[in-house]
């Protein structure tokens, strides 16, 4: 039997997705090490508050870090602040990052999220 390929869970919440995600970051980080598997990736609702306590726990346990955010997405425009129906405004998207400039990427887009496209959550549109 050959060897496993390697594996990694590419959409997964912490505690800093609010009211998502129970999962702190040093737990995952060794579940996934004793798993045997060589990555994971961190995909929060809106922000990337845990990024740097994850990357630095993934890479102390020899764990590749992928670094991602799952977005909000406005119906229109991000600058629009009401939607005819709340299943309208609630669009996800998964962003990862492929590596630094890929990160400074998810950062601006969460950053603009929240000072230009926040309504009841931080959004952004496809203008960005």
């Amino acid at each position: 039997m050959s060897d496993p390929r390697p594996f990694a869970h590419l959409h997964c919440h912490t505690h800093f997705s609010m009211l998502d995600g129970a999962s702190r970051i040093p737990e995952m980080v060794s579940k996934v090490k004793e798993a045997g598997m060589n990555a994971l990736a961190i995909t929060d609702h809106g922000n990337l508050y845990g990024a740097m306590d994850f990357y630095q726990q993934c890479r102390s346990q020899e764990i590749n870090p992928i670094l991602g955010l799952e977005a909000y997405i406005a119906p229109r425009s991000r600058f629009e602040k009401g939607a005819s129906r709340m299943k309208e405004a609630s669009f996800h998207l998964t962003l990862l990052a492929q590596n630094r400039q890929g990160f400074e990427n998810l950062i601006k887009l969460s950053s603009t999220s929240y000072l230009e496209g926040f309504y009841y959550k931080p959004r952004i549109d496809k203008e960005i």
